[in-house]
């Protein structure tokens, strides 16, 4: 069996992943990193009113990190949120294809950025927070596109409406900053907060 190389903290500590999300939990597999637990957080993810992409990001890291925290005492916990901002507006995760729609018409043929707010919180309760923008610019969407997108179903539960490691990755005109984070992830920053943190590689013969 090859070994491989496993990112993870020091010996006894545990890193729980707050979120369901199975992006997330495979970007954080790309560095070697295996999550002891995964605990999906339960949070109010409406908007306040007047509240602004940034704004709102990092408050739903944070609240993430709120839920899922106490329940794991001594833990590192790691929360993120991934908010698609077109202008100053708020794209909804699409639940049904009228949203998807809507949220596809507002970025065809433009640019958008992709906010990926992270929350850390160590087992001395420390937190660290970092919140990373991506620019991103779609080429204009033919209608047969944009009909065919929407009946593959791949926009569902996706923030903006779409998915950038599926087909929408064809409409990606330009991408300037981080690719994983519109995927769900900002991994430069991610493993410099945990190696900052304490975590570090080692060589594991286990599968």
């Amino acid at each position: 069996m090859n070994p491989r190389a496993v990112f993870r903290p020091q010996s006894g500590l545990r890193c729980v992943l707050a979120s369901a999300s199975p992006r997330r939990r495979d970007l954080l597999l790309q560095i070697g990193l295996v999550p002891d637990r995964i605990d999906r957080p339960g949070v109010d993810e409406t908007p306040s009113r007047g509240e602004v992409p940034r704004t709102y990001a990092a408050r739903m890291a944070d609240a993430k990190a709120d839920d899922v925290a106490p329940r794991h005492p001594g833990a590192f916990v790691l929360a993120a949120d991934t908010v698609v901002a077109c202008g100053r507006r708020i794209l909804p995760k699409a639940l049904e294809p009228a949203e998807a729609r809507l949220c596809l018409g507002l970025l065809s043929g433009r640019r958008h950025r992709v906010l990926g707010a992270v929350t850390l919180v160590r087992p001395d309760g420390a937190r660290l927070r970092r919140l990373v923008a991506t620019h991103v610019r779609f080429k204009r969407l033919s209608a047969d596109e944009l009909e065919a997108y929407l009946a593959a179903g791949e926009w569902r539960g996706k923030a903006g409406g779409y998915a950038i490691q599926g087909m929408a990755a064809a409409w990606v005109a330009s991408l300037n900053g981080s690719y994983s984070n519109v995927v769900g992830l900002p991994l430069a920053e991610v493993h410099a907060m945990l190696a900052g943190s304490g975590f570090h590689y080692h060589v594991s013969d286990r599968p």
